[in-house]
């Protein structure tokens, strides 16, 4: 399910947030699903619950998980990703997108390859 690596310069706890999101994003996790408990998840991974909790709160901060009291976390509809996030990597796209156009990457590949992950056909 996550991988962590103690290599790494990011702090466990966004390893972690990272992990779930890109699960999340990729439909491993579906819109609804309930994720691990704290205890579960830090036991799976062998690390402290409140670096899990960290993680979890950060997540639904960012719009990707939602809480309901006594009943656990769950991963949110799309729709909950908030809009700070969303210009950011609007942000990140636009600056990488212009790299590779500079690098010499045709317009016509980059679209290509945006239609492939909404699941499109090439143009």
């Amino acid at each position: 399910m996550l991988h962590l690596d103690y290599r790494d310069a990011r702090p466990i706890y966004e390893q972690v947030k990272d992990g779930l999101r890109r699960l999340m994003v990729t439909g491993v996790i579906h819109q609804g699903e309930r994720l691990p408990s704290v205890r579960t998840l830090a036991g799976m991974l062998a690390i402290n619950p409140n670096t899990i909790q960290r993680a979890y709160e950060a997540l639904e901060a960012e719009g990707y998980v939602y809480s309901l009291p006594g009943k656990g976390s769950f991963a949110a509809p799309n729709t909950g990703v908030d809009r700070g996030r969303k210009e950011a990597l609007l942000g990140a796209f636009d600056r990488t997108a212009a790299e590779l156009l500079f690098l010499g990457v045709p317009g016509r590949e980059l679209w290509a390859r945006i239609r492939a992950m909404e699941g499109g056909e090439e143009t």
